[in-house]
């Protein structure tokens, strides 16, 4: 789904004209069937790694969201993709209510906040140990002149917004990254790209433009779910694809624990 195609129909969901997808306040057995929400409210962690002709597997049952993975995917043709689910317990839940215009509102810049992502860390098991994930980043004002500028904020979520950022993390390095925010009722998407070609120490890995990163929250009555993917067009290089997806793996678990962190400061947990 393009771009343009992609907001004709949020805003058409914004207006109360939805044709598909979920509508605010669904169930997680509605958003990804029955077994998968008994198996992950049992505390099962899905995290899927594909290397031959990864598809999405994961994603929960949103047109929108899917619509936005599969093009991404085209656009791409990628030779890993990662994905994983995660549920949020919101904080003294009412039965089945869905999120108040201020929680989604709050969410929403907290998740704008991207410098709130340095000094995140994550638990490496090849290591053994903690280890940090993104050392610095900071908004910009855009990928040429790169000046920092303040996490942005809005008293209501957007439709549709572009942000930059200039993040260095210890894996791919320091880069400049786009990242597009979208919403559509009970949902929160985001899609980070890299502008700059990531490299692992000297080793060229992914290209300019060949990496696609998608976050997406839904509001799942008492719960919050997190879809969480990271696709890329790896350089050709022995290994290369493995050591990716290993790298993005860790990449959903960091991000994982930086959204859980941000929901409990959007909903007073």
């Amino acid at each position: 789904m393009g771009s343009k195609a992609f907001l004709g129909l949020a805003a058409a969901m914004l207006l109360g004209f939805c044709p598909i997808g979920h509508l605010p306040g669904h169930s997680l057995e509605d958003l990804i069937g029955p077994e998968q929400a008994a198996a992950i409210l049992a505390g099962e962690k899905p995290l899927l790694a594909q290397f031959r002709d990864p598809r999405s597997r994961l994603s929960p049952r949103h047109d929108v969201l899917r619509g936005h993975i599969e093009a991404l995917r085209r656009d791409l043709d990628p030779s890993v993709m990662v994905e994983t689910l995660h549920i949020y317990q919101k904080p003294q839940p009412v039965e089945n209510a869905a999120w108040s215009a201020e929680e989604e509102a709050r969410l929403y810049n907290n998740l704008l906040a991207l410098s709130s992502l340095a000094g995140l860390q994550y638990y490496s098991a090849s290591r053994g140990s903690m280890r940090i994930f993104y050392e610095t980043s900071f908004v910009i004002d855009g990928p040429s002149s790169k000046n920092p500028l303040p996490d942005p904020a809005y008293a209501r979520p957007q439709a549709e917004i572009r942000i930059y950022a200039r993040q260095k993390d210890l894996t791919f390095g320091d880069n400049i990254y786009q990242y597009d925010y979208y919403t559509a009722p009970g949902a929160i998407i985001f899609v980070q790209q890299n502008l700059t070609p990531l490299t692992v120490g000297i080793i060229p890995a992914v290209g300019k433009d060949r990496l696609r990163s998608v976050v997406a929250v839904f509001d799942a009555g008492n719960y919050l779910l997190v879809y969480a993917a990271s696709m890329a067009r790896a350089v050709s290089f022995p290994g290369m694809n493995d050591r990716l997806g290993n790298s993005f793996a860790n990449r959903a678990e960091a991000v994982i624990q930086w959204f859980s962190a941000q929901a409990d400061r959007a909903l007073g947990k």
